[in-house]
């Protein structure tokens, strides 16, 4: 099966001539979520667990300006250790970084587009962006919702990042038609917490379950992905006070830096990763293997439908 618009691995391309499940990966978490050798180590891990769990992995990133679903080990490595000097893209980055033939980080926003693009209904990643905290005055509302809004694949992470306004990113998602589904929970996890204090539109106890949900949905046209949320194991689950504490003195210093935009999210996430010395990067590793896990299940589950 060939596409023209998005180059796959062999593997890739494999599993989806045959039939088979394929998980979608971001590369921003590479590229701009941790340090290497951790993030190189994380990647690895995170593939082989879609592996283990009966799926094939697909790591997408812009590469000399070519759409790419499925990476091989030594460009993985690469994104690794460049780091933040590859360029985070986003919908509205996908048309520049192709035409100038450079290499795109992607996000859970750019990385929903080329999987669709693809024919990969399902994704992991760690957390969705969304509304942030003092949004009303900024207008710093994540990509990622309108994403959710109109393409067809379905998010697993560890529900929206805790440095965000959780309850104004609910409110989006609703107005989008969004299902927000949390996987044997009723409460929507905090990213790095199991709990937010605000609940999921269903609790959904199985992975057939959401296979079967997320067939209704696109069977019936109805347009737009899922939001799949899935708590961090509990031994690697950090304080909820504790954690709200953290995050309000990083907004603090990011407000007293006049540090906006995209450069806010990697500075809240480096600066609560200095503030937990390091307790964050653990259970950010832990989550996001966790939703790999899951990922491949359902996306077992969903080609079974």
């Amino acid at each position: 099966m060939k596409n023209l618009k998005v180059q796959l691995s062999q593997e890739v391309e494999k599993a989806l001539s045959s039939g088979q499940p394929v998980v979608a990966l971001e590369s921003t978490i590479i590229s701009h979520g941790m340090p290497y050798p951790q993030n190189f180590e994380m990647a690895l891990a995170v593939e082989d667990q879609v592996r283990k769990n009966g799926a094939t992995p697909a790591t997408i990133a812009i590469i000399d300006g070519v759409l790419r679903a499925g990476l091989l080990r030594q460009e993985i490595e690469s994104f690794a250790k460049k780091g933040m000097q590859i360029t985070k893209v986003s919908r509205r980055d996908i048309p520049v970084i192709v035409a100038q033939k450079k290499d795109g980080a992607t996000t859970v926003a750019s990385t929903m587009i080329i999987a669709e693009l693809a024919g990969i209904s399902i994704f992991a990643t760690g957390g969705i962006g969304g509304v942030h905290r003092g949004a009303e005055e900024s207008m710093d509302i994540s990509a990622d919702l309108e994403e959710l809004g109109q393409t067809n694949v379905a998010v697993i992470c560890a529900g929206a990042k805790s440095i965000l306004d959780i309850g104004l990113t609910l409110e989006y998602l609703e107005t989008k038609g969004v299902p927000v589904l949390g996987y044997q929970t009723s409460e929507l996890p905090a990213f790095y917490t199991r709990e937010s204090g605000f609940k999921v539109d269903s609790k959904v106890d199985s992975a057939k379950e959401l296979a079967q949900i997320l067939r209704a949905k696109w069977d019936l046209g109805l347009k737009g992905g899922v939001v799949i949320a899935n708590p961090v194991p509990k031994e690697y689950s950090l304080d909820f006070k504790e954690m709200e504490k953290v995050i309000n003195d990083a907004l603090a210093e990011m407000n007293q830096k006049a540090i906006k935009g995209k450069d806010s999210t990697p500075f809240l996430l480096g600066k609560v990763k200095e503030l937990t010395a390091g307790k964050s990067l653990e259970t950010n590793i832990q989550l996001v293997l966790n939703n790999a896990k899951l990922a491949a299940e359902i996306a077992v589950a969903y080609c079974r439908e």
